[in-house]
């Protein structure tokens, strides 16, 4: 089954295949982050990304079937960079698979770039082989810090780009992948991640080159479409 206005070569499960399945609401509980457990393995999303207190918890629960993905200076980024070192060490001793970590976005602002690298390279060392995905938060930068956060994020050794926290003013939009496509090596993946509703949009944001997508929504509308 095909949503209407989606193109024949990528099916919902196609789309559900690259989607973190996300929860990170202040008042979600152990019960609806199973509920989202549950939902990823029917799924079978790319992980479940959900708060650091669940990890533990997650990581039992779903064994190898799901990665657990969690939230690292989360979601103002303004933490010190031994903070975040910790949370991160803390959360892969506790079972996560991957990180998405907030930049300093105070530190950008002040053009102190070599900082915002050294932070990020530092926590690319402290994952090693595990993914580290870095929240530059585009809602609240200007082009020219957008471009420089792609040239840092390519220097740094992470994984992915990601656009948003989802717990801003805005969440992911179309001409921030673009211009991550233009500015990011060809080895930075990128991550478009709140306020994706529809399977027209998300399907949008892959063509534009996202190579996952933060939302919880997909699964919704899949389970709506009767998958």
């Amino acid at each position: 089954m095909i949503e209407k206005g989606l193109k024949k070569n990528m099916d919902i499960l196609e789309i559900l295949a690259v989607c973190d399945h996300t929860l990170l609401k202040q008042d979600a509980t152990w019960s609806d982050i199973k509920k989202l457990c549950d939902e990823a393995r029917r799924y079978r999303t790319a992980s479940v990304c959900i708060p650091p207190c669940f990890v533990a918890d997650a990581h039992a629960y779903l064994g190898s079937d799901i990665p657990v993905c969690t939230v690292i200076g989360f979601p103002n980024g303004y933490m010190t960079t031994a903070a975040k070192q910790f949370e991160t060490e803390d959360a892969l001793k506790n079972g996560a698979d991957e990180i998405d970590m907030v930049i300093n976005i105070n530190l950008l602002k002040d053009k102190r770039y070599d900082r915002v690298l050294d932070e990020i390279k530092q926590l690319k060392n402290v994952c090693g082989e595990h993914i580290l995905k870095v929240i530059i938060e585009t809602c609240l930068l200007n082009e020219e810090e957008k471009t420089q956060m792609c040239r840092i994020v390519s220097a740094s050794g992470a994984d992915f780009i990601k656009t948003s926290t989802g717990f801003s003013t805005a969440g992911a939009a179309f001409d921030d992948i673009i211009l991550f496509k233009k500015h990011v090596d060809p080895a930075v993946k990128i991550k478009a991640a709140g306020g994706i509703s529809t399977i027209e949009d998300a399907q949008r944001f892959i063509e534009l080159g996202a190579d996952r997508l933060g939302t919880s929504r997909v699964v919704k509308i899949a389970r709506q479409m009767g998958y």
